[in-house]
């Protein structure tokens, strides 16, 4: 594969690795895109995976609706869906970084049965970030967040200082000048901030509380790696130290198994920084997830 389609949207997509072996998929954050996984997927095909790093909605070319409407995590969710369908897939280990990462989170938790095991990179769950808020000082390091969802201000100021930002907040100088040079590409600078402009608007928060009422269904504990940088500027340790609680409490007497939490004392560019403790924690959790099978 090299795209794939949903509703009119066209996603690049890097495919690599045997297409009969199972399948990891790599979702990028910001301000990255499929290239960001150079370092991690030579290590899984190496293994024997199936490597499938997509281009998300608002990086590929052909996937950028101009509304942060068209942004929210369901239909972000839903792209990654119609990934595994395109690719024959009905499951796959999900892996993901920073925005990446929250996508991660959220399959996991809306289509478990998609979803064979989940290793998140830097970004801490939804009750952690929830945590951190209110008991950390996850506020003030999501302040930034507000530039970014401003119109149109944070397209023109990265696309004249992305690469001294990136490399200041300690993206390797290659990689940031990757991402900077595309930043400036014609059309390339709305998508990615239309994520965080969806996060924060205030009508979309409202829908989404609405369409949280009723009971809630159990989820299955997957086997679950969290990988994160304790000098991440982006995230609390209270963040990240509620993710590890909740998920060792719901794993319960299956913890040391199912969960696999590695700090690292490092920042945030995990994918290009850690490519080999990633490779690691991935496969630990594919076998992990293939004796869970084996015993079903």
């Amino acid at each position: 594969m090299r795209y794939y389609s949903r509703d009119g949207l066209t996603f690049d997509v890097d495919d690599s690795g045997p297409a009969d072996a199972p399948a990891v998929v790599l979702l990028h954050g910001w301000p990255q895109d499929r290239t960001s996984w150079h370092k991690v997927a030579p290590g899984l095909t190496d293994a024997g995976m199936r490597v499938l790093a997509p281009d998300l909605r608002g990086y590929s070319p052909g996937a950028r609706p101009p509304h942060h409407h068209d942004y929210v995590m369901e239909e972000l969710v839903a792209d990654v869906a119609a990934l595994l369908d395109a690719a024959g897939l009905e499951s796959a280990h999900v892996v993901g970084h920073d925005w990446g990462g929250a996508l991660a989170w959220s399959i996991a938790s809306s289509h478990p049965e998609r979803v064979d095991s989940l290793t998140v990179l830097s970004t801490p769950s939804p009750s952690g970030m929830a945590h951190g808020a209110r008991h950390g000082d996850q506020l003030r390091r999501s302040l930034y967040m507000v530039f970014f969802a401003l119109p149109l201000l944070p397209v023109l100021f990265f696309r004249l200082f992305a690469q001294q930002v990136l490399e200041k907040i300690g993206m390797p100088r290659e990689r940031a000048a990757h991402d900077a040079a595309r930043l400036k590409r014609p059309g390339a600078g709305e998508g990615p901030f239309n994520w965080y402009r969806a996060a924060l608007s205030p009508t979309l928060t409202w829908r989404r509380s609405r369409a949280k009422g009723g009971p809630r269904r159990a989820r299955p504990v997957l086997p679950t790696a969290f990988l994160w940088g304790t000098k991440d500027p982006a995230f609390a340790s209270a963040s990240t130290r509620h993710t590890v609680q909740r998920l060792r409490e719901r794993a319960g007497a299956d913890a040391d198994e199912l969960i696999d939490a590695r700090p690292y004392e490092t920042g945030h560019w995990l994918p290009e920084t850690h490519a080999e403790e990633i490779v690691d924690a991935v496969l630990g959790r594919v076998r992990v997830a293939s004796r869970g099978a084996s015993a079903a």
